[in-house]
């Protein structure tokens, strides 16, 4: 009991505390709060593995996790629970909901999608109750996005016009199998063309997005524009744009294409093509094409014509645009023209364009001179060369393709035989190339023969022997053509001599004797006109040393060189012994103090040596020169 003296807020106060507890134990929830980690956005490919994670925090002894799955219409399905006794979570998957493969719970109470599909993008709710701590849960929302295939574009095949009014149907772009829904830009050569949803005349788009039976979404979209001249090299592609996971984005584009026009003629081109010249000439006898070229389209019909006194002669009518002239005429030069038939065209509009054709010929060359033209030598003449043709020609003269000067007249003065050739008059047209015309003629000099006469040098030092073999040529020129003769028989018959025009040459080979040195060797060129003589003179003639003196001579010198060398071999084998080398004879003087004749001569027994024959005569001495020769030969 409370002392009577306690105040009375004293004695409430311990009333107001057990209410207190009272009411706290009735609400345990009041006294802790349960959170769960989950990620409110999960983000993946289509086909990925997917992990929805809910974790609860603080410790918890017990407690009970479920996920559910909200549908379109909001309600919820469980598709999982687990319970945490102690240390261990165990999990039961309730409803797979028919998903291939099934939901599945790891042993952290993390829901796993594998291979994740477009029909998994919904609201992932996880629930979790701890008893008195209380009640929990979180959502995560699941997208899964898919790269849509290769963008495709199917462009109007036919023939658009541009005097249309109104938007014409371009293409139609198709993005297939994407997720989210991809969205189709259209391109004009590289610009964005912004085009509203709305029809009006000028160009707008449609949009039609299909939702496949893979849960995927296809996107076609429809292009109208009202078309100008401009459009007709254009080029038109579209290009579908993608979004990825963290906000990433995508972008495939199509092929480009271009449109088939029809838009009238404005503007006609009327030229000559190739072979034609800057000026407009062409060369008799080519063929030559007419082009001619409208900016309208489709190609319209082209009419060929020329002007014959202010009346148009109709060539031809073609959709090409060109007309061939094969191998014109001078008479063909004139006024040509080419019309185009477009009956779209505006009524101010120049359809028709002409041009003059100038055919350029060059005639024959004439020559005052005929082909082959003889003069006599030092005289002079002139030669004149006649050309005629359009434009007017240009004239030169040439000899064997060296420049002589322009003109139509050449003037040869005191002929040479240096004079003669062929001389070729060019006639040309420098406005018109490769048309010219040549001619020529052969110019024949008259006149007694040149001669020039060449031959071999002798052998020996600036004289000839006898029988030394000597070749001798004479070259000569003049018209006609001299003829060769030899005062000697065996020369060759006269011919060309390579590099040298007008010459002929013939040679002679012969023995030289001393009768041709006092008479010579002649040769002479003749021709009606004339001859020349050339004498060949060898000079004085060396007798030719007889062969067979020669060849004794050779054998008598070595044998005498052997015998010698056999001696002196001989005296060194017997250095030392008494009468080495010495005469037979008594008394004879020794060897150092040989006696010489007056003469100069040798000692008797050399000379007996050399002359052969001594050796018999010399055996009937002891110790004589011939013995000791002999033992020497025989001990050698």
């Amino acid at each position: 009991m409370e002392p009577p003296d306690a105040p009375g807020g004293a004695r409430r106060a311990p009333r107001l505390l057990l209410l207190l507890a009272l009411l706290l134990a009735a609400h345990p929830g009041a006294q802790a709060e349960v959170h769960l980690s989950v990620p409110p956005l999960v983000e993946v490919m289509r086909g990925e593995l997917v992990t929805l994670d809910c974790t609860p925090l603080g410790a918890h002894d017990h407690y009970v996790l479920e996920w559910f799955i909200t549908d379109r219409s909001g309600a919820r399905r469980r598709l999982a629970s687990a319970e945490m006794q102690g240390s261990k979570l165990q999990g039961t998957v309730h409803d797979a909901g028919g998903r291939s493969p099934p939901y599945q719970l790891d042993s952290r109470g993390r829901l796993v999608l594998a291979e994740a599909q477009v029909g998994d993008e919904r609201d992932y709710v996880c629930v979790v109750r701890a008893g008195a701590a209380g009640t929990a849960e979180a959502t995560a929302r699941l997208s899964v996005f898919a790269k849509p295939e290769a963008t495709e574009v199917s462009p109007n095949r036919g023939t658009l016009s541009v005097m249309e009014d109104s938007a014409q149907q371009i293409a139609t772009c198709n993005s297939q199998n994407g997720n989210p829904a991809p969205q189709i830009t259209w391109y004009r050569d590289g610009q964005r063309l912004q085009v509203p949803m709305e029809v009006n005349s000028e160009g707008y788009m449609t949009s039609r997005t299909v939702r496949e039976t893979s849960g995927l979404l296809s996107l076609s979209s429809t292009l109208y524009l009202r078309l100008h001249k401009a459009d007709r090299d254009a080029n038109f592609h579209c290009a579908a744009h993608y979004s990825l996971p963290s906000g990433h984005h995508g972008r495939l584009e199509s092929p480009p294409f271009r449109l088939t026009l029809h838009y009238p003629t404005e503007q006609v081109q009327f030229w000559l093509g190739s072979p034609a010249t800057t000026a407009g000439w062409v060369r008799e006898g080519d063929s030559v094409q007419l082009l001619c070229r409208g900016d309208g389209s489709p190609s319209p019909e082209y009419l060929f014509f020329r002007l014959q006194d202010k009346q148009e002669e109709v060539l031809n009518i073609n959709l090409e645009g060109n007309l061939t002239l094969v191998g014109v005429q001078r008479g063909q030069s004139g006024t040509y023209g080419c019309r185009v038939e477009d009956y779209d065209a505006a009524e101010d509009a120049q359809l028709s364009q002409t041009l003059e054709l100038h055919v350029a010929y060059l005639d024959p060359l004439e020559l005052s001179a005929s082909e082959d033209l003889s003069l006599p030598l030092k005289s002079s003449a002139a030669v004149n060369c006649s050309a005629r043709g359009l434009p007017s020609p240009a004239l030169r003269w040439t000899k064997d393709s060296v420049p002589l000067g322009d003109g139509p007249t050449l003037s040869l003065s005191s002929v040479t035989f240096d004079s003669a050739g062929t001389y070729t008059c060019e006639a040309f047209t420098p406005t018109v190339p490769l048309l010219s015309r040549t001619r020529s003629f052969e110019l024949l000099v008259q006149g007694s023969p040149e001669l020039k006469a060449e031959e071999t040098e002798p052998e020996a030092e600036s004289s000839w022997r006898e029988g030394d073999e000597a070749t001798l040529t004479c070259s000569a020129r003049g018209y006609p053509e001299p003829k060769l003769t030899w005062s000697q028989p065996g020369s060759s018959s006269a011919e060309p001599v390579p590099g040298r025009p007008g010459w002929v040459s013939s040679s002679l080979t012969l023995r030289v004797t001393s009768a041709l040195s006092q008479d010579g060797v002649s040769c002479e060129a003749s021709n009606p006109h004339g001859s020349t003589r050339h004498v060949f003179h060898f000079g004085t003639v060396a007798p030719q040393i007889p062969q067979a003196g020669v060849a004794v001579m050779a054998v008598a010198v070595s044998v005498g060189l052997l015998l010698l060398v056999v001696a002196a071999f001989y005296c060194m084998r017997r250095k030392g012994r008494p009468g080495c080398c010495r005469r037979g004879e008594k008394g004879t003087p020794p060897p150092r103090e040989p006696e010489l004749s007056q003469s100069g001569s040798e000692r008797p027994e050399q000379t007996g040596l050399l002359t052969g024959g001594t050796f018999g005569g010399a055996r009937g001495g002891s110790g004589g020169f011939g013995d000791e020769v002999g033992e020497g030969l025989a001990a050698w």
